[in-house]
């Protein structure tokens, strides 16, 4: 049998220096952890009854497109099997094609937020009364909390419909609790929890201010810390944006063909964690799409952030600091891909139990970062000059070639047509 069906990688584990701790090494092991528990709540966003002056100050803090996102169908067993493919210790998804990864770009054509502006950080809370007060008019009982989170079920029976003769102080509460609803709905939902942290308010007090943060960096931050906590094979649920994971996969992969599982042929048609994982180990260069957006037609002021999609810096939602590596997947910006940078560990840093704790006062080397974005734009002269098949070999010994053990009948030829002979 070929060595790559019974070593799935990494040869070279300077890059996933983390692999004894990921729900691959348990698959290989005949560990099945099944479907992940995840719940976005989308599906209740369109009983909130907004009156034009709310959607003018919703628009006016950059959530005017994500406001208008339908809610979609969550393909659980998709989004597993993608998380088994995610590398917390470079950001990406390692495909048998090469690196992907969910970038700002991707942030900014599917969700249209912004993907540049100030830091989204602030000052953390540990109860939710007295900042729900000053922002939405009134507070939560001690039943409708946790810590420094507020049910959704409160916001939505309390803020859903704004009477049309309401002051413009009150209409400010109501249209406050709809964008923590709807950012605890959608970018920054917290898996099975039914809760949303009070500390994004405080960047909602001035409409105009709110519209100048990176909230689309935010989200992606966010997910990347959902993604890689998701790694571990203890883990059974996931956080995050997943409707724009899974959009992500639609527009880049092709994941979803009939597979031969024998008669009844409607078996063809059954789609759980195995399957996706089965395609996902056997995707080959046909069934991806680097650049999927090519002819779409977007607004200006997003179109003029897209540079920031090749931005090679520290993304920052509170205390969550991830890393946007794309120079790791050149292709998904119309480049030849070339072997990378080593990555440069980081310590994941985590909210402390304080409350009233100023999280840019912790975070210097990150908002650093984030204030040059600008100066770290990768482009074809970025890299260490190898081309494809010499990226291509290299990638085949420091990835996870395979999740799922392969079956006996399976051969080199089943491989995807752009590995090198040599590297088989």
């Amino acid at each position: 049998m070929d060595n790559y069906a019974t070593n799935p990688g990494p040869d070279d584990d300077s890059v996933l220096y983390d692999q004894d701790e990921h729900v691959s090494s348990a698959v290989w092991e005949g560990q099945e952890r099944g479907i992940l528990n995840c719940n976005e709540r989308t599906s209740k966003l369109g009983q909130w009854l907004l009156t034009q002056r709310q959607i003018e100050l919703v628009e006016k803090a950059g959530f005017g497109h994500l406001r208008r996102i339908p809610a979609i169908h969550i393909d659980i067993p998709l989004i597993s099997a993608l998380v088994e493919r995610w590398r917390k210790e470079t950001n990406t998804f390692h495909m048998t094609v090469g690196e992907m990864t969910v970038s700002l770009e991707d942030v900014a054509y599917l969700l249209g937020l912004s993907i540049d502006g100030l830091p989204v950080t602030g000052v953390t809370y540990t109860s939710c009364e007295e900042i729900c007060h000053k922002y939405l008019g009134r507070s939560p009982g001690s039943t409708q909390t946790n810590g420094g989170k507020v049910k959704l079920s409160w916001l939505k029976t309390m803020f859903s419909s704004c009477p049309e003769d309401a002051s413009a102080k009150h209409i400010e509460y109501h249209t406050r609790a709809y964008l923590l609803y709807l950012v605890g709905s959608t970018i920054f939902s917290i898996g099975t929890s039914s809760r949303v942290p009070v500390m994004y308010l405080q960047l909602f007090e001035n409409f105009d201010e709110a519209g100048k943060y990176a909230w689309g960096a935010a989200a992606l931050s966010f997910l990347y810390r959902a993604l890689g906590n998701a790694t571990f094979a203890s883990q059974k649920k996931i956080s995050g944006c997943l409707t724009l994971l899974q959009c992500w996969s639609y527009y880049h992969l092709n994941v979803d063909r009939p597979i031969d599982e024998g008669f009844p042929l409607v078996r063809r048609w059954k789609r759980d964690v195995p399957f996706y994982r089965k395609a996902l180990d056997s995707l080959s260069p046909p069934n991806v799409v680097w650049c999927p957006y090519k002819d779409s037609v977007i607004p200006e002021n997003i179109k003029n952030q897209l540079i920031l999609g090749r931005s090679k810096t520290m993304m920052i939602c509170f205390d969550y600091a991830e890393r946007h590596l794309p120079d790791r997947c050149l292709r998904q910006f119309g480049m030849p891909q070339i072997m990378p940078e080593q990555v440069q560990r980081w310590e994941r840093k985590r909210r402390d139990g304080d409350s009233g704790v100023n999280l840019s006062e912790k975070m210097e080397s990150e908002l650093s970062e984030w204030a040059n974005r600008h100066s770290h734009i990768v482009g074809k002269a970025d890299g260490k000059g190898l081309d494809e098949d010499e990226y291509m070999k290299w990638y085949l010994r420091i990835t996870r070639r395979f999740v799922g053990r392969q079956s006996p009948h399976q051969n080199i030829t089943d491989l995807p047509s752009d590995i090198p002979e040599s590297s088989r």
